[in-house]
């Protein structure tokens, strides 16, 4: 076997292809992720609602339906195992009208039929009971305990740091540009070499339908819908502590009003279907839009603490449901394609999922080497006096603060940029130990920590990136 053959190539380094190759790594194959962007996390998996559905939204039977109660009930041990941020603060589905009680009652009825545990039906005054800011116009709601938040950039980077620690190869800067069938398989023609192997694995959110489309003559199209956001300070992140949904419409299921896992308040997002794959951008009206629709289900949120907004692309394809599993005319390509909403909630069950499936037809053994346990960043801040002050006498690093809003160590950044698939940019070491994400948004730590990051990998402060190649920190000539 030379250097560039593999058992599997998978293409796309979300959160779905992190949690394929984690779950690929406990068996015996010798798999490679391919990443078109300098770090795991860069598409849609850096830019959603952070939210772990309950189950009840999906069409009972589809994989969508599915997947979303198994992913979600593997989530807690998983954010034990792999040491990510994650609570079950709940969610609520609100009821505006009498008129739409039976819509409500029948996604109530969907839960149950999706296996969704402990929902129940509660009226407009004890939703206000548990939520005091919930609009008065609310006449019922629907109540899932299970619903949860997470770090959607802390769920991705822990599964691909234990799949890499346990065998998996990271290839970033790496764009499929071609896929095409071999005698033994198939090859993988990228910017940065060819890659022959026995099985393909299609994880490339909203290019998963031209990826596809390369090898199968059953075709796939990915509509992107794009959905913006905006993100409150923490000081408004107890506005509500359930995450706060408003009936679904044919676009999904609307605007949320939603605690972070890290304190902060989301509002969004909108819904707009469009052709660019890239567009990531947000516009006023979309903006407004969120924050109107999102004061209809929450009284008095304060807007003017809004610290930054985003946009994020969801992968709908034309049929509605996920397309998991081997394509009928490409024998051992695996699509896990068209993973829009509930994907992240899904990810983990997906990754077992289609494991499942290339294990049976490839007959891997199990890896004996397998461990499953991933020890994430030390989060000092979270430490009491004595931790804290004993984790500084052993390296005074973690004494010194880089990002004050976050209270971000330079320890931190260090840990972040050398450990498993370090940080190698800007977005990188955000991603990883929230430097920059707060209320200041970067404004005065981005010089230290690109310092920092000069200092333990030698690249040139000039060609520090904010993300991919091209955009560079700073920009001009040298005197």
């Amino acid at each position: 076997m030379n250097g560039n053959t593999y058992d599997v190539v998978i293409i796309g380094g979300g959160v779905i292809g992190s949690s394929i190759a984690r779950a690929l790594s406990k068996y015996e194959c010798r798999t490679v992720l391919l990443e078109k962007e300098e770090d795991v996390c860069s598409g849609t998996s850096k830019a959603n609602s952070a939210i772990v559905h309950a189950g009840y939204d999906a069409k009972t039977g589809s994989l969508k339906a599915k997947l979303n109660v198994k992913g979600n009930a593997m989530m807690g041990d998983l954010s034990k195992e792999l040491d990510f941020d994650f609570k079950r603060n709940s969610s609520l589905v609100l009821c505006f009208a009498q008129e739409d009680l039976p819509a409500l009652q029948a996604l109530y009825e969907r839960g149950v039929a999706n296996g969704v545990p402990d929902i129940s039906i509660l009226t407009g005054d004890e939703v206000r009971k548990m939520e005091p800011n919930v609009s008065g116009e609310v006449v019922a709601a629907l109540y899932a305990p299970t619903g949860g938040i997470v770090c959607p950039f802390g769920l991705t980077i822990a599964l691909a740091e234990n799949a890499c620690d346990n065998g998996v190869e990271f290839v970033f800067n790496t764009k499929a540009e071609k896929v095409e069938k071999t005698t033994e398989g198939y090859r993988v023609i990228t910017n940065n070499g060819v890659f022959e192997t026995k099985y393909v694995v299609n994880a490339a959110g909203v290019y998963s339908d031209e990826i596809h489309n390369m090898v199968s003559e059953k075709k796939l199209h990915i509509v992107p819908r794009r959905g913006e956001y905006c993100l409150l300070d923490k000081e408004a992140g107890n506005h509500v502590s359930a995450t706060v949904f408003q009936l679904p419409g044919k676009y999904g299921k609307g605007i949320l009003v939603s605690p972070t896992i890290h304190g902060n308040l989301l509002v969004g997002p909108t819904a707009v279907d469009q052709e660019d794959k890239d567009g990531t951008y947000t516009t006023a009206e979309g903006l407004a839009e969120a924050c109107e629709k999102a004061a209809k289900s929450v009284n008095n949120i304060p807007f003017r603490q809004v610290i930054t907004s985003f946009s994020g692309l969801r992968a709908h394809e034309d049929g509605d449901d996920f397309i998991i599993g081997e394509a009928e005319d490409a024998p051992g390509f695996f699509d896990a394609a068209g993973i829009e909403s509930p994907g992240l909630s899904c990810a983990p069950a997906i990754g077992e999922y289609l494991a499942g499936m290339i294990e049976e037809k490839a007959g891997f053994g199990k890896n004996p080497n397998f461990n499953p346990i991933r020890k994430g960043i030390v989060k000092a801040a979270r430490l009491n006096t004595e931790e804290r002050a004993e984790l500084i006498r052993k390296n005074p690093a973690y004494g010194a603060i880089v990002c004050r809003c976050e209270t971000i160590s330079e320890g931190e950044i260090v840990d972040a940029i050398t450990r498993t698939l370090g940080a190698r940019s800007m977005d990188g070491i955000k991603r990883r130990v929230r430097q920059g994400m707060g209320r200041c948004q970067a404004g005065l730590c981005t010089p230290r920590a690109m310092e920092i990051l000069f200092r333990e990998t030698g690249i040139p402060i000039t060609e520090i990136c904010k993300n991919r190649k091209g955009s560079e920190m700073i920009k001009g000539e040298e005197a």
